[in-house]
């Protein structure tokens, strides 16, 4: 017998339902699509006028950002770094070639003055800069702590509970520390950063001023009561923003006139 006539005539059908159910999924997914994307412009709009309304927000979407920013460094560093030596994912350093004009000056000026290599100094310095465009907090802000805090020996403990870069109270942000690995990575410099300068943006953020908000963490500090800590750290920032402004100045005068002819 032959079964080639009524196959062809069954598959037919078969075709045709399949193209129409493939039809109905495509324009269902364009509804849901449209629909959805409408729902998260919606949403968008709702979160900036609760961000606006409610200043403790952004306290706390800068903690996510800092902590996101944290995870995707380490990543990062851990792809990078594979590839070269073990000896080089343990070690907080970059090339002072990597950093920008700005970055560099401030880099030499505080490596010469407290002793430490450029290359390790330049990496705090440009974790400041990445944590303080995501906190609002000048990043030379951040530096002039560390300074005035620790000399940037991130070993540094002045207390039982008060150790590392900025300091850190050990005891008060041991919730936070659990995050980055346990009590232990206190120690660890861009840790150490990135929680120090956390506390420093809710105390300005709360004090409503940089000024009001270094004297509060002043009082977080075993320094605080020497009464000359606020001015050595507001000292040292702002020698460190003349560094950045002087540096500015100058590049922006270099691409006006052009490098000069011998």
């Amino acid at each position: 017998m032959n079964f080639s006539s009524g196959t062809t005539l069954s598959r037919r059908p078969l075709r045709q339902i399949a193209q129409s159910i493939a039809s109905d999924v495509r324009a269902g997914f364009v509804e849901i699509t449209r629909h959805s994307m409408a729902a998260l412009g919606l949403t968008v709009v709702a979160v900036v006028l609760a961000f606006m309304a409610r200043p403790e927000l952004q306290t706390a979407a800068s903690e996510y950002l800092l902590g996101w920013l944290s995870s995707q460094q380490s990543s990062g560093q851990s792809g990078q770094n594979s590839a070269s030596s073990p000896g080089a994912s343990r070690s907080t350093a970059v090339a002072t070639r990597e950093l920008t004009a700005e970055q560099l000056s401030v880099t030499q000026w505080l490596s010469r003055k407290y002793k430490v290599s450029p290359e390790p100094m330049g990496a705090l310095v440009t974790e400041a800069w990445a944590v303080g465009e995501l906190s609002q907090v000048p990043p030379t802000l951040i530096l002039a702590v560390m300074a005035v805090e620790s000399n940037f020996n991130p070993f540094a403990q002045r207390s039982e509970r008060h150790r590392g870069l900025m300091q850190i109270d050990s005891t008060a942000q041991q919730s936070a520390l659990t995050g980055f690995g346990g009590p232990l990575s206190v120690f660890d410099p861009l840790t150490n950063l990135r929680l120090g300068s956390r506390v420093l943006q809710s105390f300005i953020l709360e004090a409503g001023s940089l000024e009001d908000g270094v004297k509060a963490f002043a009082q977080t500090s075993p320094q605080g009561a020497d009464g000359t800590y606020t001015e050595r750290v507001l000292a040292e920032y702002q020698l460190l923003e003349q560094l950045v402004q002087t540096r500015a100045t100058a590049a922006s005068h270099t691409v006006q006139t052009g490098p000069k002819r011998f």
